[in-house]
């Protein structure tokens, strides 16, 4: 038994697709694109000197509304311009009219002239008169208040003292007239005028032996609380005696 031949025939695909030759044209090619008809150099030429002159209907369009235009420029300007002429003519005449009043009067006022002058030159010397002497009269008033405020404020300084000042002045008043009485008593009645003095002088003394009772019995009391308390310390240092010596005794 010999083996089974399974080789296969090798194609070589550009062989082949040289072999079938071109496919059939489906539209234009490269080599058509290439084999167009082309135009020559003087054709070429004249196309761009039409270009440069421009088509004759352009040409005439143009022209024809340049026309218009212009046409239309030169109305508005004419309107424009007669207009701020009428305004300078109105303008003129309004000038014109105001020379010739100040002319008239000028005129008329050329006799009063040095007249109005003067009066013109007093009424400004006396309106800076008027202004010089406001201004004094604001510093006067300025001054007087500024001495009102000083003299309100000295004045209900002054009210303070006195009133602090008042009651000394008012006991040595009362200590005068006690004094002036007093001696009109003694003059008058000598038996009267020595027995207030001495009852006076017997509640002082009154006076000095309640506070000597005071302070007296003030004393003895506070020596009574020393002597308790130093008769408890000697009570208890004698009891801690016979307690030392009872320990003592014992052992």
């Amino acid at each position: 038994m010999g083996k089974r031949d399974n080789r296969v025939a090798y194609i070589n695909p550009i062989a082949a697709a040289r072999a079938r030759g071109p496919p059939p044209s489906a539209g234009t090619t490269i080599q058509d694109y290439l084999n167009r008809p082309r135009p020559t150099w003087e054709e070429v030429k004249e196309q761009l000197e039409k270009k440069k002159k421009g088509s004759r209907t352009l040409a005439e369009f143009e022209e024809k509304m340049n026309a218009k235009w212009k046409k239309e420029l030169e109305k508005n300007r004419d309107k424009l311009l007669g207009g701020s002429d009428g305004r300078k003519d109105k303008e003129k005449k309004e000038k014109k009219r105001r020379e010739k009043k100040r002319a008239s009067r000028h005129s008329s006022s050329s006799s009063s002239s040095s007249s109005s002058d003067s009066s013109s030159s007093s009424s400004e010397s006396d309106e800076e008169e008027k202004k010089i002497k406001k201004k004094k009269k604001q510093k006067r008033v300025r001054k007087a208040s500024d001495d009102d405020s000083s003299e309100s404020e000295s004045d209900s300084k002054e009210p303070s003292r006195k009133k602090k000042k008042q009651p000394r002045g008012d006991n040595a008043e009362r200590e005068k007239d006690d004094k002036g009485s007093r001696r009109r008593m003694k003059l008058e009645h000598p038996d009267k005028a020595s027995s207030p003095e001495s009852h006076a002088d017997s509640e002082i003394g009154e006076g000095d032996s309640k506070k000597q009772k005071r302070s007296s019995e003030e004393k003895e009391r506070s020596t009574d609380k020393s002597k308790k308390k130093r008769k408890k310390k000697q009570k208890k240092h004698r009891k801690k005696k016979k307690a030392s010596s009872s320990d003592h005794e014992s052992d």
